[in-house]
């Protein structure tokens, strides 16, 4: 079991910093590379722990996937070329793996078993199971819990109107692969707009998808069934989630300054810096552009006092994976946040509001669990702790963050966990 230590008052965080590739888009090229006619080139791919899970998974089916140091080959073979695997597809860690994997399975003329890791396993399942059951798809919880294990068996699918109960990028990509190979349209709204990294890049990829919006912000996307798709270059962007903590240490250690370059700013990904502004942040944008049809920028970001703020409604789907790292944030500031509408917390890698509740008390913080959020009262200040992360890497990353600005030195646990999503994350916290 790994541990690491956190010296705490860092003196001014000051460099440069290329944050790895994004997560979400990283899997996505991929798999939509693999159902491609040709081959797509990817770059700034995110060698993690969860991207590579899913690598593993389509090699497991017959596609060839060069993995170089400076770009990745994934030589598709259609959007019917999937040969039937001869094991069980093993997703790790990664719910992006096996919710988006069971919506392309779920076309397959083959049946298929994905399975990952205990933490995986734990994770409920229904919210893609059901969609998909209604499209026509023959998918089972094999140990009957609503989890992984899924068997999947061939099944003729069916276009749909889904309404889906929250704003989640995994049910909507899921529902939408599956539209690829039904026998009609097949349409998914929420009730706000999440992510959409699966609408932009399909379209780049070939597929008929038609977004919209209504005024009350409820979030609609539609696709046709495809006869093909044809395979691109894709350029990773860094990841938000991962430049995330260190757009926190800069705001929270006194005398920092931190230029992140080429940081992903999709509007559905980005409520983690318009939060960060609410508290009195810091960060200025440089160098907008659009690369693969994804906003990108370099982000400047100052030590800021910060204060207490309010976050919820539709913002929440837009920065769900940062909340651990804003209640850091709040316990550092001045005044009161409250943190609402976040119940998708609980089914995470860990429950994230009791994981998070867990760990900022131990470190002096003042906060109150609450249903479908927290409350936390800023102090100022914290002071270092021994750190439980669960295995769960963001929890361990916005700890970490929390230990460079704390009174004494901050001890991470089972801090090998970063590897998910971010494996050099430690290294480049040394640097600044």
């Amino acid at each position: 079991m790994k541990t690491t230590a956190i010296a705490g008052r860092a003196a001014g965080l000051r460099g440069e910093i290329t944050i790895p590739g994004d997560k979400s888009i990283s899997h996505r090229s991929v798999m939509f590379g693999a159902l491609a006619r040709g081959t797509t080139e990817i770059t700034n791919f995110l060698q993690g722990a969860d991207c590579l899970s899913t690598i593993r998974c389509f090699r497991d089916m017959g596609i060839e996937i060069e993995n170089t140091p400076d770009r990745i080959l994934v030589h598709g073979r259609g959007l019917r070329g999937l040969a039937a695997p001869s094991v069980t597809l093993d997703t790790g860690n990664s719910g992006t793996t096996t919710r988006l994997l069971a919506g392309i399975l779920a076309g397959q003329p083959f049946p298929s078993v994905l399975s990952g890791d205990a933490s995986l396993n734990s994770r409920p399942m229904k919210r893609i199971m059901e969609p998909l059951g209604r499209m026509g798809a023959r998918i089972a919880s094999v140990r009957g819990n609503g989890c992984a294990p899924l068997a999947v068996s061939p099944g003729q699918l069916h276009g749909i109107r889904y309404q889906s109960p929250v704003a989640s990028a995994q049910v909507k990509s899921a529902v939408l692969l599956a539209g690829l190979y039904a026998d009609g349209e097949t349409t998914v709204t929420e009730p706000t707009l999440s992510r959409n990294h699966t609408e932009l890049m399909l379209r780049g990829f070939g597929a008929s998808v038609v977004s919209s919006q209504t005024d009350d912000g409820r979030a609609s996307a539609s696709i046709r069934p495809c006869e093909e798709l044809y395979a691109q270059r894709i350029q990773v962007p860094g990841d938000i989630s991962s430049a995330a903590y260190f757009i926190a240490a800069g705001l929270l250690v006194p005398g920092s300054e931190l230029l992140i370059k080429n940081v992903g700013v999709n509007p559905t990904r980005a409520g983690f810096l318009k939060v960060c502004r609410d508290m009195g942040g810091r960060i200025e944008c440089l160098n907008e552009k659009i690369a693969g049809g994804e906003p990108t920028a370099d982000l400047l970001v100052s030590y800021s006092p910060l204060h207490g703020t309010t976050v919820e409604g539709d913002v929440i789907p837009t920065l769900i994976d940062e909340i651990p790292m804003i209640a850091v944030l709040a316990a550092y500031a001045e005044g009161t946040t409250v943190i609402r509408d976040a119940a998708e917390l609980k089914v995470k890698e860990t429950n994230r509001i009791d994981t998070v509740t867990e760990n900022l008390l131990a470190m002096g913080g003042r906060i109150t669990p609450t249903d479908d959020g927290m409350i936390i009262d800023g102090t100022g200040s914290l002071n270092g702790a021994e750190i439980n992360s669960y295995l769960d890497h963001r929890i361990a990353m916005a700890f970490a963050v929390a230990g460079l600005a704390a009174e004494g030195e901050t001890r991470i646990r089972e801090s090998g966990c970063v590897d998910v999503s971010y494996p050099e994350f430690f290294r480049t916290l040394e640097q600044i």
